[in-house]
């Protein structure tokens, strides 16, 4: 089927309690595995691209790969613009058929942030692309953007209701207490921030640095309104380690197939556990 919208998506889950896996893919095998997990879980799923990934493999070709994933799967697919800081390369993702797109204006002031995404949400709007923003700083690393523990900024409710209805994004991203990357310890979320932020802005909620964060608290999560829960970390993970143990198994093997087969398969598996986490499986 063509790629879906990321509001239908995202909405959907939102209004019954559950959450879309927006997964992060540089190459195709990435892509195989999050689609054929997909398959195999019945559940929609959101595939985000990074800018460092569309500098890696460029627009045109990850455009391509994902429609055609999308238009052999029987699952509902979204293609996402992950951490978008660029105006110019938003523009290029929707003129090559990305149906959701990020603004990270999360490191500028308020009043510009809001200036800045209203900008991406008006070009997006204009042709039916559905626009997530972020307010609050999120520790850790990813891609191009580092922000360290001392910067890291939550996310206040009262900014964040204004954020929403200044802009007109259609799911916000907030800082309470995730971070990108792999964490030094047990993720604590700030709970009752999530709740006051999702009370005043009544729209999906998403959560980046979804790697490691566990189950119980996922699940809290989701009930207090969060419907888009990024993973990149424990993909790139899983690949890796299956990647590294062939080649320890057969160092002289000149195949990639067989090297980068095994990490596709395990990068499955780590997808359909996060499905069942998110509450998504079975929904289609």
């Amino acid at each position: 089927m063509p790629l879906v919208s990321g509001i239908d998506l995202i909405g959907q889950a939102h209004r019954d309690g559950y959450a879309i896996g927006s997964f992060n893919i540089n190459n195709m095998e990435i892509l195989q595995a999050v689609i054929t997990a997909a398959e195999l879980e019945r559940s929609p799923v959101m595939v985000q691209t990074s800018q460092g990934a569309i500098k890696y493999a460029g627009a045109d070709y990850l455009a391509a790969m994902v429609k055609v994933a999308a238009a052999k799967a029987t699952v509902p697919v979204a293609l996402h613009l992950d951490h978008g800081t660029d105006f110019e390369v938003a523009v290029r993702c929707l003129r090559e058929g990305w149906s959701s797109l990020m603004y990270d204006g999360s490191k500028y002031p308020l009043e510009e942030n809001i200036a800045r995404t209203r900008k991406v949400v008006e070009i997006a709007h204009a042709v039916g692309v559905s626009v997530e923003g972020e307010l609050g700083k999120i520790g850790g690393v990813e891609e191009h953007i580092v922000v360290s523990e001392r910067e890291a900024l939550f996310t206040d409710p009262a900014e964040a209701e204004t954020f929403v209805k200044e802009t007109g994004v259609d799911y916000l991203a907030v800082a309470i207490g995730t971070a990108h990357g792999l964490y030094k310890g047990r993720p604590d979320l700030d709970f009752p921030r999530l709740q006051a932020i999702h009370e005043r802005v009544r729209i999906p909620i998403v959560l980046h640095g979804g790697s490691g964060v566990p189950e119980d608290q996922i699940k809290e999560a989701i009930r207090l309104g969060v419907a888009k829960i990024n993973i990149d970390t424990e993909l790139r993970q899983a690949f890796l380690e299956a990647v590294r143990a062939k080649l320890a198994e057969n160092p002289d093997e000149l195949d990639p197939r067989k090297v980068l087969g095994p990490g596709r398969d395990a990068m499955v598996e780590r997808v359909r556990e996060k499905m069942r986490f998110f509450g998504s499986s079975g929904r289609v």
